[in-house]
């Protein structure tokens, strides 16, 4: 074998920071803090600012594959974790603070974390937990001296203070680009929240790929109000594709209401953003209904749940905005497809193109994807032939944290997705159902068997069943259908008052049907698919007569 004359250069995560701070070194990152002021500062001062955190966790003993976790929100000093954290070989553990108590202390205990730095909005949640963490070492607010909240935390430290002790004189260590960078669990399965560990070389590949003119087209003119939250996939990896191109980032901070966001646009210039359907539904009803525009913003990308058509195209031919709405999964770092054009699409109608380029996107270089039935045969790009999603590439997953779940991939070693779908002749993927009956609303996943599951702990129930149905502003939200046991009966706020104390609030179902039986398959499994289309249209209808 004749070996290439190639230098060796490990793809490491804080080469991206460092590229910046050397190129970019005044390009901006704007956040906009919990007081309403805003902060702004260059890559170089983030890059100075990141070194000094990485000298304080090696002198607090963080090392090699050492987990952090984070409980923040879009700012610099979250920002500045990425590169603090990662680039001295110890793992980013990023932790969604929407998820219920339970789900949280289980995932920072799983993950073993040494260290969780906090936002001072979540110190609160970290009190109940505290004395059920083993592994937390220290806890690291994320503010300054002045505004340091009165805790009952042990081992408090002040994240100004914590870096104000430190200099930025640090050389990051050079190790294998396959060390892990990142972890962040998701909740899209039944059962706990497993791991998704990233590495640098997955990290810096995939947010190559995401840069590409045929992706996100991200370059250093960009200025982009990075909406989808951090702790969602690394931000769709933005926190690591603005470095590396020197794109301006906005970072909204805690407040992600329609004022706060077009405000940001208006004031910083915003080219670009990126959030859920949702996110868009509520700024759309708040600049209309104030008459106010969305100038400059051009392009918007859109993922988490399928992009209505509508959407598309409204924002489009009122404001100009092109949407990229792409599918992936955290196992995908996330981005598989996105929605861009190809030429061959020129030459067909407009009915027929913008059918195309409404669905979840083109399959990207570095991803292949398989459609396969439920015996395993490979499904053509038809447009029509419906199967299971699976996936392979340097940046998918091929397995989770410490082998939660047991051997994930098929024999061909490609990872299911859970989706169904299918493609059609030009590569796009169309997503039809999933093959798992977890809901997503407005982004976020919700478990229809921990719903069930807890609504059955109630004396009075029977059986349950939870779908999710169409909501007009969450995409889905979940309907809870149950059968009660002889001579019991519940009204609907004492069942929601049980479930309660047992799941996250936006978890609860918007309503409850009582009904006599449920239908069941041959196997004895009751029929969701059923009740999906019997109660499709139950809260569009209900909310219509109230």
């Amino acid at each position: 074998m004749l070996i290439g004359c190639m230098q060796e250069q490990p793809l490491l995560i804080s080469s991206l920071l460092e590229y910046a701070a050397e190129n970019h070194a005044d390009r901006e990152i704007v956040s906009k803090l919990a007081d309403g002021t805003v902060h702004r500062y260059g890559y170089a001062d983030a890059h100075s600012r990141a070194k000094r955190l990485a000298n304080a966790l090696l002198r607090m003993g963080i090392g090699t594959s050492d987990r952090v976790g984070t409980i923040a929100s879009n700012s610099f000093r979250h920002f500045e974790c990425f590169y603090g954290v990662s680039g001295i070989g110890a793992v980013l553990h990023t932790i969604n603070p929407r998820l219920f108590e339970e789900q949280i202390k289980y995932i920072i205990n799983h993950a073993e974390d040494r260290i969780i730095i906090v936002d001072p909005l979540h110190v609160a949640l970290l009190e109940k937990l505290a004395g059920q963490l083993p592994s937390v070492e220290r806890y690291i607010i994320l503010t300054d001296e002045h505004s340091m909240p009165n805790t009952t935390l042990p081992n408090v430290l002040c994240y100004e203070t914590l870096l104000a002790a430190e200099d930025d004189q640090l050389e990051w260590p050079g190790f294998d680009e396959r060390s892990a960078s990142s972890l962040c669990y998701t909740s899209g399965t039944t059962g706990n929240p497993k791991g998704v560990l990233f590495s640098h070389r997955s990290t810096v590949l995939h947010a190559m790929h995401a840069a590409q003119t045929s992706v996100l087209g991200i370059g250093p003119s960009e200025s982009i109000l990075v909406i989808a939250p951090m702790y969602h996939a690394n931000a769709w990896s933005i926190p690591y594709v603005g470095p590396m191109t020197g794109a301006k980032l906005v970072l909204p901070g805690r407040d992600m209401g329609a004022e706060n966001l077009h405000d940001l646009i208006i004031s910083e210039n915003a080219t670009f953003a990126c959030a859920v359907p949702t996110v868009w539904n509520t700024l759309l009803q708040y600049v209309e209904h104030r008459q106010l525009d969305l100038k400059p913003l051009s392009r918007a990308a859109i993922a988490g749940v399928t992009v209505p058509p509508v959407m598309i195209d409204h924002l489009w031919n009122r404001y100009g905005i092109s949407v990229l709405q792409f599918w992936g999964m955290t196992e995908m770092s996330p981005i598989a497809t996105i929605s861009t054009p190809i030429p061959k699409l020129g030459g067909l109608g407009e009915a027929e193109r913008k059918a195309i380029l409404s669905k979840q996107g083109r399959v990207l270089f570095g991803v292949k994807l398989k459609i396969v039935d439920e015996a395993g045969k490979r499904m053509p790009r038809d447009g029509a032939s419906v199967g299971n999603i699976f996936g392979k590439g340097p940046w998918v997953a091929n397995g989770y944290f410490k082998a939660e779940g047991g051997d994930v991939l098929d024999a061909e070693g490609w990872l299911p997705t859970g989706d169904v779908g299918f493609l059609d002749e030009f590569g796009y993927l169309k997503l039809t159902d999933r093959s798992k009956d977890v809901i997503k609303s407005g982004g976020e996943w919700i478990s229809s068997v921990d719903l069930e599951n807890a609504a059955l702990t109630h004396e009075a129930v029977g059986e349950a069943a939870v779908v999710g149905v169409r909501h007009p502003k969450w995409d889905e939200r979940p309907l809870l259908i149950i059968t009660l046991k002889a001579g019991r009966s519940i009204s609907r706020s004492q069942l929601m008052a049980h479930l309660a104390p047992h799941v996250a609030k936006w978890w609860l179902p918007d309503d409850v049907v009582v009904v006599e039986q449920l239908p069941y398959t041959a196997t004895g499994k009751i029929k969701k698919s059923e009740l999906r289309s019997q109660y499709r249209d139950y809260l569009v209808d209900r909310d219509a007569v109230s």
